[in-house]
């Protein structure tokens, strides 16, 4: 007889063995595609091919570890083994190289070699390992997330954790060396640490995720919002203690960029620089940022700055992440925002309870407030790479933002559908005109055959999206 302990497990056990199995599924797609001819042969310089009388499982592993090394993997690398040398390697921060360098460092401790140098092979093998060990514990995480979250819904959090296996860049999150699965896996801890209440150790994993991209800086909005908003607008009142508590913790998620910053500080403008080499320009500024100074140098980002005719496929191929992040986030918004700042009285409260008890409609999980700093930061997030970044980028920054995946779970639980005055209605009884509903019995639309299946097509897009991708992600085409 199966204990209730046991039967508690299992949506983890199948979580853990369906990560494992769509891994291998990638590999081998990695292993076919490497069949195709690469657009850039430029990895076989350092990650050269065994020789022709090599065995076939010499071969074979070539087959799947030089894939590795592809688009920022160069410079990760490169970082890892020289440290920050050009100007244009500041735009990466240090989390994955030193990652890569300690990983490379435990493989050379099991396999040693008489050269004391790490090889490139060693860093991106080292690098691909650690990124395998996140992916296997990020969807857990989520899982784990999603129960705090929709309390007494498990079968959402089943979803939501089967949905982050599909990424919309599989081999960026689930295959290289790469920033993001250690982004958004530290992403995700740190936002079940803040549900929890734990906001020191949340804001010591955000920092750890700051260290990895820039974006962890925007991860400060869920301990400001914890501490200090919300409790603003549940009670009307404001606590100068909770405040400096929530300046403090902020401080320390800003510290990885912040010591970034300050070491290419002092490297470039704290000495008087030779006559015949001035201080770069960016050392004159208000706020002296390397970071920022590369973005727009050497990779044009700015405000619409990417806009341009030849980056509409970058455009077209980012629609599906942005929009149901758009769709979800605005939806959320639209309906608990006015909730909060206008709180219903108490008595109109047990009115309305009364009502729905009567109505049997229960209120949407999704309406939720505990998810209205996730819809906040998807929202700020999501405009800052369609207007100001380069947008294709959501292809792999969308993942650390568990909201995408119950977003998904709510295309699958709730069915909505986009009304023609271009707002998200609930299939069947949609309520008053005009207005948000997700709620009632279907029998009505459902049985006229006009509505669409948007969950569907998510996973559809998620699938085959996904394989695309790694075919050219193998084959070093865009997008990067």
């Amino acid at each position: 007889m199966t204990s209730a302990k046991t039967s508690k497990l299992r949506p983890t056990h199948l979580i853990l063995l369906l990560t494992l199995l769509t891994r291998f599924l990638i590999l081998v797609l990695i292993y076919l595609s490497s069949y195709l001819p690469s657009f850039d042969s430029s990895p076989n310089i350092l990650l050269p091919p065994p020789p022709l009388d090599a065995s076939w499982a010499e071969k074979a592993l070539w087959r799947v570890t030089n894939p590795l090394l592809r688009w920022d993997s160069f410079h990760f690398a490169h970082i890892a083994k020289e440290g920050h040398v050009f100007e244009h390697e500041w735009a990466f921060l240090p989390g994955i190289a030193n990652i890569m360098r300690l990983s490379a460092q435990f493989i050379r401790l099991l396999f040693p070699h008489s050269n004391p140098e790490l090889s490139v092979r060693e860093l991106m093998v080292g690098g691909a390992l650690a990124s395998f060990l996140v992916d296997v514990l990020t969807p857990l995480t989520l899982y784990k997330l999603t129960l705090r979250h929709f309390p007494g819904r498990p079968s959402i959090a089943l979803i939501s954790a089967l949905l982050g296996l599909l990424p919309s860049s599989p081999a960026t999150l689930r295959y290289a060396p790469y920033t993001e699965p250690f982004f958004t896996f530290f992403s995700y801890q740190g936002m079940l640490a803040c549900a929890n209440g734990r906001y020191l150790l949340a804001s010591t994993l955000f920092a750890c995720a700051g260290a990895f991209r820039s974006n962890g800086v925007l991860l400060g909005g869920f301990v400001i919002w914890d501490l200090v908003a919300y409790p603003f607008l549940q009670r009307k009142s404001f606590s100068i203690w909770r405040a400096v508590y929530a300046t403090i913790l902020t401080a320390l998620i800003f510290t990885p960029f912040i010591a970034h910053q300050h070491s290419a500080y002092t490297l470039f403008c704290s000495s008087p620089p030779p006559s015949s080499n001035p201080n770069p320009i960016w050392c004159n500024k208000t706020l002296p940022s390397i970071y920022t100074y590369v973005q727009s140098k050497y990779w044009n980002v700015g405000f619409l700055t990417y806009w341009t005719p030849s980056q509409i496929p970058n455009f077209i191929i980012s629609i599906p992440p942005l929009l149901l992040l758009f769709a979800f986030s605005s939806y959320h918004l639209v309906q608990v925002i006015p909730r909060l700042l206008f709180p219903t009285p108490t008595s109109q409260l047990r009115k309305q309870k009364r009502h729905l008890e009567s109505n049997e409609v229960p209120p949407s999980p999704f309406l939720s407030e505990t998810l209205t700093p996730h819809a906040i930061h998807a929202l700020v997030l999501s405009l800052t790479l369609l207007f100001a970044s380069h947008t294709q980028i959501v292809l792999r920054l969308a993942a650390s933002m568990p909201i995408l995946y119950w977003a998904g779970a709510w295309l699958l639980v709730e069915e909505p559908e986009f009304s023609m005055s271009g707002l998200w209605r609930g299939r069947g009884r949609a309520g008053e005109k005009g207005k948000l509903s997700l709620r009632g019995s279907r029998e009505e639309q459902v049985g006229k055959g006009k509505g669409v299946r948007w969950g569907s097509w998510w996973v559809g897009w998620s699938v085959v999206w996904g394989s695309v991708s790694v075919v050219l992600w193998t084959t070093f085409l865009p997008p990067a």
